[in-house]
């Protein structure tokens, strides 16, 4: 059997590209190297509530074509992202709006909590030589020291001094009470879940799982005639050139018999004592709702650790710092050489995608291959 096209991922790149390729009449292949489809999208029912095995997912984009293209796959429910910090048992509203600056300071209108802001802002002078500095010249001292420091320092494994100022180039300050997290004109979750939406993505695709490419490359290039790669890029040359780094996530999954943890998907945990960065309660993404429209008696909960990446651990956020990114571009000038290879997605193009940006990427990709 000779395939138009072999597709290396089943992941969101994968699957929008081969969706394509199909519907242009081309005779496609998708592998998968994990037992199941939806890469780092992948949810998986548990007593009826969607969980998130790669972490939170939330679809929120300004793309109308991306919209318009998705949501045929999938109907998105109403959920807006609106995380809560946990400083200490203090509870904080996120991204910094008015109800963070009433709990804060007590202050009552914009210009009260404008005027604390300005206030504090003035202690850096010059520029910030770090992130530490250029937080406090943003936000002031009392908005960094206990939602931003300890969060930061977990996330990077890093103290904030050490790390550069251009990571929190600007942080989202609003005047207003408006604790929807994303700016985005639509934002939704996957009715049913993101496995599914992947599922009606890849209907009528020949799926092979458990399959790893680059144990099989000799025998599965010859039965194509071009191959789409979304796997990690130094891996495809064998690390020849050295390995870029990642930073992984871990996390810890408890099955509660209770039917409410901590009210909200997600809470930050912005001390640096606790060792998580963030709990998330799956099932509100769908409102503690099952497909039924029935309550759920029981929650799932994930502690998220952040971690250093080692070789073998699941790749999450590429380090977008100088060493890495010259080290891509020599990879990138290897990728241009191959023939009939087309490399895409986060790990095939190491650059950190919010979903949208991975359909937009795709389907870009598909209209000028097919």
């Amino acid at each position: 059997m000779k395939y138009d096209y072999l597709i290396v991922g089943a992941g969101l790149y994968g699957a929008v590209f081969a969706r394509e390729a199909v519907n242009a009449g081309k005779k496609v292949l998708v592998v998968e190297k994990r037992p199941h489809i939806a890469g780092n999208v992948y949810t998986e029912d548990v007593e009826g509530i969607n969980v998130h095995k790669y972490g939170a997912h939330i679809f929120h984009t300004n793309n109308k074509k991306v919209w318009e293209y998705i949501t045929k796959f999938a109907e998105f429910n109403r959920f807006t992202n609106s995380p809560v910090a946990n400083y200490k048992g203090e509870l904080y509203s996120l991204p910094f709006n008015m109800y963070t600056f009433n709990k804060m300071w007590g202050v009552v209108t914009p210009e009260e909590a404008a005027a604390k802001i300005e206030e504090q802002r003035k202690e850096i002078k010059g520029e910030p030589k770090n992130l530490e500095e250029q937080a406090i010249s943003l936000v002031g001292r009392d908005i960094y020291e206990k939602l931003i420091k300890g969060y930061t320092e977990k996330q990077w494994g890093r103290d904030c001094k050490e790390l550069p100022s251009f990571i929190i180039k600007r942080l989202p300050v609003r005047l207003t009470f408006d604790n929807n997290y994303f700016n985005a004109l639509y934002q939704g979750i996957p009715v049913g879940g993101y496995t599914k939406m992947v599922e009606n993505l890849l209907d009528g695709i020949e799926v092979r799982l458990d399959t790893d490419y680059l144990k099989n490359k000799q025998e599965l290039d010859e039965i194509a005639d071009k191959v789409v790669y979304t796997g990690p890029i130094d891996a495809y040359f064998d690390f020849s050139l050295g390995t870029l780094e990642y930073r992984s996530v871990r996390f810890e999954n408890e099955l509660l018999d209770i039917p409410n943890y901590q009210g909200n998907a997600a809470v930050n945990y912005t001390d640096r004592e606790t060792p998580w960065t963030r709990i998330i309660e799956h099932k509100w993404f769908e409102f503690g709702k099952d497909k039924d429209g029935n309550d759920i008696p029981k929650t799932v909960i994930s502690r998220e650790y952040s971690s250093e990446w080692k070789p073998g651990d699941e790749p999450y956020y590429p380090v977008n710092d100088e060493k890495n990114g010259a080290l891509y571009a020599e990879y990138k000038k290897l990728a241009d050489k191959e023939q009939n290879m087309i490399f895409g997605g986060r790990l095939g193009e190491y650059k950190y995608y919010d979903m949208d940006a991975v359909i937009a990427s795709a389907l870009d990709m598909a209209e000028r291959e097919l």
